[in-house]
């Protein structure tokens, strides 16, 4: 009778502990991406509204993109200047201040071709853990949207709605368009994605390390986990601003089609 007592206790504790690893993998694969799907889409739905109010304020920018508080960065451009897209765009000459983003907000919306014609995710400053679980977080100290530097951004790999799983798919000449309501810009993959370690924080300095560019440029860096399912590396994709648009011109050539 103890035997039996002793195995029929220890099948429902299997039995229990399954239910609960169950219940965790679909809470991690699925609940999460719910959840975040329905605060990426509440964030663009929010800063549309704002946007369709009236134009975005934007604090005065010097012609780098900097402001007062911020020193301009020194010297030229990087390997080549950049020409002028198709339809209309043009190279940019200013960006926003970065006193206009707010901690934990949205302020701009992203789109990446290559990941299909329905990616668009929301754009948070701050890369905590509850940014993070909302969108795609701008790292702070790095440069505001369109600016001389680094703007760059990171994003989760899988769950809270998978936003950079398809990461290593990009490829150079790759656009990755960003809207802040008033204007679009454009940028293009530079490189096939780099793998590095989490404390490699070079890769988002003005002039990312490893990038391959050699002096000031308008740069944009997005950051994930790797491997898929892991986090002991950090997979980097580089780009620079191709061009920009107005939103008043209509979308740009790379989200035609």
């Amino acid at each position: 009778m103890r035997a039996r007592l002793v195995v029929r206790t220890l099948s429902e504790l299997c039995v229990t502990a399954g239910t609960l690893i169950v219940l965790l993998v679909v809470y991690v694969l699925y609940w999460t991406g719910v959840r975040a799907d329905h605060a990426m889409d509440g964030a663009i739905d929010r800063l549309q509204d704002q946007w369709s109010a009236g134009p975005v304020a934007q604090p005065p920018a010097t012609g780098d993109g900097t402001t007062g508080s911020t020193p301009p960065a020194h010297g030229g451009g990087d390997r080549a200047a950049a020409p002028p897209a198709r339809g209309g765009d043009r190279p940019h000459t200013t960006g926003a201040a970065p006193g206009a983003y707010r901690d934990g907000r949205a302020f701009a919306v992203m789109y990446i071709p290559r990941f299909g014609s329905g990616w668009t995710k929301p754009v948070l400053q701050g890369t905590g853990t509850d940014v993070l679980k909302k969108g795609l977080g701008h790292y702070d100290r790095t440069a505001p949207l369109g600016a001389v530097g680094n703007f760059a951004v990171a994003g989760h790999r899988r769950t809270y709605g998978d936003p950079f799983k398809d990461v290593p798919e990009l490829r150079p000449g790759d656009a990755v368009v960003l809207t802040d309501g008033t204007t679009w810009y454009t940028y293009r993959v530079d490189r096939e994605p780099y793998r590095t370690r989490p404390e490699d924080i070079g890769v988002i300095d003005p002039v990312p390390a490893a990038s391959g560019f050699r002096g000031p440029g308008r740069y944009l860096t997005l950051t994930t986990c790797e491997p898929e399912w892991g986090h002991s590396h950090r997979l980097i994709v580089w780009a620079r601003l191709e061009a920009t648009r107005p939103v008043s011109d209509g979308r740009p050539g790379a989200l035609s089609g």
